[in-house]
């Protein structure tokens, strides 16, 4: 009885979650276009309706730990589903994205990553992806901005293991700025696919930042044992049991 209530709040939550994002987005764009420094206000707004909204529709409380970077950095983040993105987005004060190339036809999405310069790459396409990366970084280089990478590529599982992949660490190295790690345990909650969102503390959480200065391949495993023990610590927390290896 109890998960067939529960998904219907997760429901009748995911399509007005929807809905104020058409609302939110279309409704802001006049205002971005007047000055494109609204564009950061509204997403954080739109951000933070959906932590609030979440909390009391379907029992889905949210933390953000750690000191959140305000300089130009790169944040490499572990990524279990949409919930994620949206805390991270609330919190760091000028945020790009590394997103794969189809999302700038979406809806909203597609507009707002335009107006934050985010930069859509074609995963099939590696070598060239990674050279697109580090060519609109450099580009966008006078202005700081929190680069936010999924080094693993994708959303994962959680308790899933997924090999991290070289694109931020060798963005790290021919970019030479620092670093900032993000854990979570979101995908404890809010899974990759399906309607049901289950009560609970979601935590996206600020990890130390490592300096600039290492090799490619250095910072892609330190970024996989530093975020890989970290999330699991906070399933953990959770009440998730971690699958034995």
């Amino acid at each position: 009885m109890w998960k067939a209530v529960q998904w219907v709040r997760s429901l009748i939550f995911i399509v007005q979650m929807y809905v104020m994002l058409a609302i939110v987005g279309f409704g802001g764009i006049p205002l971005v276009w007047i000055n494109r420094r609204w564009v950061y206000g509204i997403i954080r707004f739109y951000c933070n309706y959906v932590r609030w909204s979440a909390s009391w529709m379907v029992g889905l409380k949210s933390e953000i730990r750690g000191e959140v970077p305000q300089d130009g950095v790169l944040v490499a983040a572990k990524h279990q589903s949409f919930f994620d993105i949206l805390l991270i987005a609330a919190a760091v004060p000028r945020l790009r994205f590394i997103m794969k190339k189809e999302l700038k036809w979406a809806p909203v999405i597609g507009t707002y990553a335009k107006f934050t310069d985010t930069i859509p790459v074609d995963r099939g396409k590696r070598g060239q992806a990674i050279k697109d990366m580090i060519r609109a970084v450099k580009k966008g280089a006078g202005t700081p901005s929190q680069l936010v990478i999924y080094p693993q590529g994708t959303r994962v599982a959680a308790g899933v293991k997924k090999p991290y992949k070289v694109g931020a660490g060798v963005l790290y190295a021919a970019t030479k700025q620092d670093v900032v790690p993000v854990a979570t345990n979101v995908g404890v909650f809010w899974k990759r696919h399906g309607i049901m969102r289950y009560p609970g503390v979601a935590v996206v959480e600020f990890l130390p930042r490592i300096p600039a200065g290492k090799s490619a391949d250095e910072i892609t495993k330190e970024l996989e044992d530093v975020i890989e023990t970290a999330s699991d610590t906070l399933m953990e927390e959770a009440g998730f049991t971690l699958p034995k290896q």
